[in-house]
């Protein structure tokens, strides 16, 4: 009988063992630091902000996912898709703040982070009305653009970091970020449970380890932090309130939301779980809490983090619950410095080689979702392969859209944004317009995943 009971249970929705969970935990937690840690850095060096001001953000931002992931993952009432999600730092806010920050300094940039994530928690229900917008075809092509769109920056740590640096790809750092890739695919090739499953874990680790032999890595920072730093509210003053700040963020806070509905219909087709607009309206709503919080708490705007979508899709370990246990570690880092500094100690080239398989694997459950969509027909061809034109060139031409003004940079020089926007309009010009028949896996408000034995070839 409690078999039966166990079998019940979605993949989604499975408790693991703790050991296990907490090994799973750490993994998303490491796949992912490096850009809780490069918002405040960008935005610091941009703004001028003196360095003990930039670490005490960092730990916030730590602190602060950890709170936002619980929210995400967990859920109370009706916040939270209860999905294996990550939530971090949205990379969408960045010179939306910097242009803020240089006005009304950080009480300006909290003051608009407060309104913009309130004003999402109001919009959530209507915004996730739109699911019927994002079939296959749509979201397919979307995940995709996610894996593609990080690529470069996998590419980028594996090189070191910054192109216009000194020792930018050199020999040292490829082959580190090589040899981590090794170490990973010989793990996977030789493992099939729990090692094969905690793979990008041991590989960071024995990366770290091979650059601290050689001289490559620097635990400085680690001495130099406190032990134990509590996040306090306001901490840089009180939040200040402008029209224009908060009218950029909340066009920053509705990319936010177009860019976690695909990640949550990503995270439904990886574990195969219907994804209604109920669940998409609980995940923004999560989107818009976490973000109003997050500026009380000397943090910025949130999003579902993609490159973790890639870790459930590469572990296939489904449960939101080890996502979860990942927000705990976050929270604890967010405590003490010390262990923050530790993880953010390993090597760019190191997360270089970890990223390539993660970020490929993203790629790779697009294309499975697009592999279900009748690409026969001229009209979802020619969808996907604008869709994707315009997702790649943010990523191949960064100064493309250089000459436009400030908020249409904001929406297309993200490469995941500017996919989502043209496939959306796409499918509605020729799937939507004049056409009554129903698209392809589409139920109502719910995504539905169809067995693979049952599916047409």
């Amino acid at each position: 009988m409690s078999e039966g009971r166990e079998r019940r249970v979605h993949p989604v929705d499975e408790v693991l063992p703790p050991g296990r969970m907490a090994a799973y935990g750490l993994q998303h937690v490491l796949a992912m630091y490096a850009g809780i840690v490069a918002v405040p850095l960008i935005l610091a060096t941009a703004i001028g902000l003196p360095e003990e001001q930039v670490v005490y953000i960092i730990n916030a931002s730590f602190f602060m996912c950890g709170v936002a992931t619980l929210i995400q993952a967990i859920g109370f009432w009706k916040f939270g898709a209860r999905l294996p999600i990550v939530q971090g730092t949205t990379f969408a806010s960045v010179t939306p703040m910097i242009l803020i920050g240089e006005v009304y300094g950080l009480p300006g940039i909290y003051g608009s982070v407060m309104v913009a994530g309130l004003l999402t928690v109001l919009v959530a229900p209507y915004f996730s009305k739109l699911l019927r917008f994002f079939p296959p075809v749509v979201t397919g092509t979307v995940i995709t653009i996610i894996g593609v769109s990080l690529m470069p920056v996998a590419i980028r740590w594996a090189g070191g970091g910054d192109p216009s640096a000194e020792g930018f790809g050199s020999l040292s750092n490829i082959g580190l970020a090589f040899a981590v890739l090794v170490f990973i695919l010989a793990l996977m090739r030789l493992f099939t449970g729990f090692l094969g499953r905690v793979a990008i874990l041991l590989g960071l680790v024995f990366g770290t380890v091979v650059a601290a032999i050689f001289g490559v890595a620097s635990f400085d920072t680690v001495g130099t932090s406190s032990w134990v730093e509590v996040t306090t509210p306001f901490e840089f003053g009180l939040p200040t309130f402008a029209v224009i700040p908060i009218v950029s963020m909340c066009l920053v806070m509705l990319i936010v939301m177009v860019e976690t509905t695909a990640d949550i219909l990503a995270i439904g087709e990886i574990t195969e779980k219907d994804i209604a607009s109920d669940d998409v309206a609980r995940g923004l709503r999560a989107d818009g809490l976490s973000t109003a919080v997050a500026g009380v708490f000397n943090a910025f705007p949130f999003t579902a983090f993609a490159q973790n979508v890639g870790l459930v899709r590469f572990t296939n370990v489904k449960s939101r619950f080890v996502v979860a246990t990942g927000g705990v570690i976050l929270l604890v880092l967010g405590f003490f410095p010390k262990l923050a500094a530790l993880v953010a100690s390993i090597p760019l080239p190191v997360l270089g080689g970890a990223g390539l398989v993660l970020f490929g694997t993203v790629a790779a459950a697009g294309i499975q979702t697009l592999s279900r969509v009748d690409l026969t027909d001229n009209r979802n061809l020619i969808i996907v392969a604008v869709s994707v034109a315009f997702g790649v060139i943010p990523a191949m031409v960064p100064e493309f859209y250089a000459g436009f003004p400030e908020n249409v940079r904001i929406v297309f020089e993200s490469g995941i944004t500017a996919a989502s926007v043209a496939a959306i309009l796409l499918n509605i010009v020729f799937n939507i317009l004049g056409r009554s028949e129903p698209q392809a896996t589409h139920s109502g408000d719910a995504i539905s995943h169809v067995p693979r034995d049952r599916e047409e070839v």
